[in-house]
């Protein structure tokens, strides 16, 4: 049975796609999601722990202290009075929530479901163009913003009458000082178990961000088969994971999660995977959430940290290698639990039990949900044969006023994900690729039109276009084939004032790490981009170019910043000796050594480009210095300036400390070997 709905602003209601092309929600599944016509998830996940006597129970740990569920309970409250007798939120109302992963943000997110409205929450890294077509797309004019990070929101809501920008994390003012003077009760609103909660956004192939809606039903849902079934967590377990609550995939794991258990989140609000295990081992955690990238990245460093809490490790946002799962079992003893979710379908729906993972393998179907493999007619195809993924179950697909958009993810009511499967003879599913054109790099969903839309806008871009290109340490890099307008020259300053350009418009991890500049780009008849032809081009030398191949081998671990050999055809380019000098005047600089080494590889890169070359096809880099004290100092420092000049290319590379080199104020040279055209 289902109740009218509570919302009085039903924007997002009057946006919903039509009957015929929602998809099919089987609540049947499993036991347990029969939840009540009336339902309010705030009321579910964090006020009944309060009511049942829990409520000094830990909710969420922070470095600025610990909060229990009757804090977190009794914020959430305070916030929901502020939004509802000082900002005049009614049920169905949008709030757009901007801030780090903390506390507050919690708390904000609890207060929006208490008074009925509906959550949209962001990346604090978004920039105004970004954060323009969500306001848009989901009609806000209300929203709450860590006050660091205010900026660009109050800029995009300004302009906008009757608008209002909340801020926290103001000495004495914005909302901290307001919500001080509300009451620590506020009675949640009865919304139906229907009514929408959240408007997710992700990133789609037209460059715009696509609004996601789930419902208060949905929300418990998530926690009541993953959360419940395949990740079984418990009270006494503690969360902690590097993905902003913004993802739905963090919000399922640092939110939903652990309060359906009546467990506790650790927060950091700058959690970088290096900080990752040092916060494991200072908040005892024991399950963790991030992706594939973290895990291999950190796997060498297991052993400089104490994770004896650990029992449970989730992966998902992007493929798990099974290398990575290999070395994250053999350094930790732990089985990763992979998994594939979407924003779509709001969280993980095939993954499995730690004991049952398989290296390679994504996993079975998340019970309560049904999944097949299918060609290009809807049919399934046999076991090992690879496809469509289809998926269905008691969550799905509705964007929000995008009809065009939901009729190619929902056919016949089953949400067709855009990644490519096989299913193999024992119900695992292992994942080929995507279907679309949305790189998946480090565990973000980029849209390669939305970075060409970005770059279109620099007056030296006559033409581009985007794509991923295979990388073993993020999966996938965003690259850029650029066409650059006239009285304009390509070139490593250039690529980078461009990706600097990128940085400054639009979320810095979309921007392109690599850049080649070309003439044409491939086109068929009618003028359409062919990019299945820069995609073969980044990913196989094409006739007449060089091969480079690094070698590592077999069983020998990959060592950090070069290559253990270097195979290459082609021409061989001897860069001599260069020292970090300025070639035109002969002086050195402030006698800086990262500085000195940053325009030594600066002349590298000078000398290559006379003969032909570029710094990605050097194969040998060989680095004589005179002062290793100064070298190893400074070594973060060159790892950057390297990263900038030479990029992510990684050749057979040798330091040798000597006495002195023949330039008596000299204590950088470096040469290089390439391998360019026959």
């Amino acid at each position: 049975m289902t109740a009218a709905s509570a919302h009085v602003d039903r924007f997002v209601l009057d946006r919903m796609p039509p009957p015929d092309l929602c998809p099919h929600i089987d609540l049947t599944g499993v036991e347990g999601l029969d939840y009540p016509a009336r339902l309010n998830a705030a009321v579910e996940l964090l006020d009944r722990w309060v009511e049942g006597g829990e409520g000094a129970r830990t909710a969420l740990r922070h470095a600025g202290g610990d909060w229990s569920y009757a804090r977190l309970a009794e914020t959430a409250s305070r916030i929901a009075h502020v939004l509802v007798d000082d900002c005049g939120l009614v049920p169905g109302g949008r709030v757009l929530l901007r801030g780090a992963n903390s506390p507050m943000l919690v708390a904000c997110w609890f207060a929006v479901l208490k008074a009925g409205g509906i959550a949209v929450t962001t990346m604090p890294l978004l920039r105004e163009r970004e954060l323009g077509d969500i306001v848009e797309q989901a009609g806000v004019s209300l929203a709450i913003s860590d006050a660091a990070v205010a900026g660009e929101l109050q800029a995009v809501l300004g302009p906008i009458d009757g608008s209002c920008v909340l801020t926290y994390g103001e000495a004495g003012g914005g909302l901290d000082a307001a919500l001080a003077k509300k009451p620590a009760r506020f009675d949640a609103v009865a919304t139906a178990a229907e009514d929408p909660a959240i408007v997710a956004f992700t990133s789609g192939t037209t460059g715009r961000g696509k609004g996601t809606v789930h419902t208060h039903r949905d929300l418990l849902v998530v926690a009541d088969t993953y959360g419940r079934l395949v990740l079984q967590a418990q009270a006494d377990d503690i969360f902690i994971g590097t993905p902003p609550i913004a993802f739905t995939y963090a919000l399922g794991g640092l939110v939903l999660f652990p309060m359906r258990a009546g467990a506790s989140t650790a927060l950091v609000e700058l959690m970088s995977p290096p900080v990752l295990l040092e916060s494991i081992q200072k908040f005892r955690a024991t399950i963790v959430f991030t992706s594939p990238t973290a895990y291999r990245a950190l796997a060498p460093k297991t052993k400089d940290f104490d994770l004896s809490s650990l029992r449970k490790c989730v992966s998902a946002g992007e493929t798990l290698p099974a290398a990575t799962f290999d070395a994250w079992l053999e350094a930790t003893g732990i089985r990763l639990m992979d998994g594939i979710g979407s924003t779509e379908m709001l969280h993980i729906f095939i993954g499995c039990r730690a004991e049952e993972g398989r290296a390679g393998a994504t996993g079975k179907v998340v019970p309560g949900y049904r999944a097949k493999v299918i060609d290009e007619q809807g049919n399934e195809v046999p076991r090992g044969m690879v496809g469509r993924l289809a998926v269905q179950g008691p969550t799905g697909c509705r964007y929000l006023a995008d009809v065009a958009n939901q009729r190619k993810y929902v056919e016949k009511g089953w949400n067709l994900t855009g990644d490519a499967y096989r299913q193999d003879e024992d119900g695992y599913f292992r994942y080929e690729a995507r279907t679309d054109d949305i790189i998946v790099s480090s565990g973000y969903n980029i849209s390669g039109v939305e970075v060409e839309n970005t770059l279109m806008g620099h007056p030296a871009v006559a033409e581009c276009a985007v794509v991923g290109v295979p990388d073993e340490a993020r999966g996938h890099l965003v690259k850029a084939f650029i066409v650059v307008a006239q009285a304009h020259e390509g070139g490593d300053a250039l690529a980078r004032e461009l990706q600097d350009y990128v940085k400054s418009q639009i979320a810095p991890y979309k921007y392109p790490r690599a850049i080649e500049f070309v003439d044409t780009l491939p086109r068929t008849l009618t003028g359409k981009l062919q990019r299945f032809r820069l995609r073969a081009a980044a990913g196989t030398a094409p006739s007449g170019e060089p091969t480079v191949a690094s070698h590592e081998p077999e069983g020998w671990p990959r060592p950090s910043g070069y290559s253990t050999a270097v195979s290459a055809t082609g021409r061989t380019v001897f860069v001599s000796g260069q020292i970090g000098w300025d070639p035109q005047t002969c002086r050195f600089g402030d006698g800086d050594f990262a500085a000195e080494t940053r325009q030594a590889l600066t002349n590298v890169v000078s000398a290559l480009a006379a003969a032909g070359a570029r710094p990605d096809q050097i194969t040998r880099m060989t680095w004589y210095i005179t002062d290793r004290d100064a070298y190893t100092v400074a070594r973060k420092a060159i790892g950057d300036a390297y990263r900038q000049i030479i990029g992510r290319h990684y050749p057979a590379m040798s330091v040798v400390v000597v006495a002195a080199l023949l330039e008596p104020q000299a204590r950088v040279e470096i040469e290089v070997t390439a391998v360019t055209h026959s």
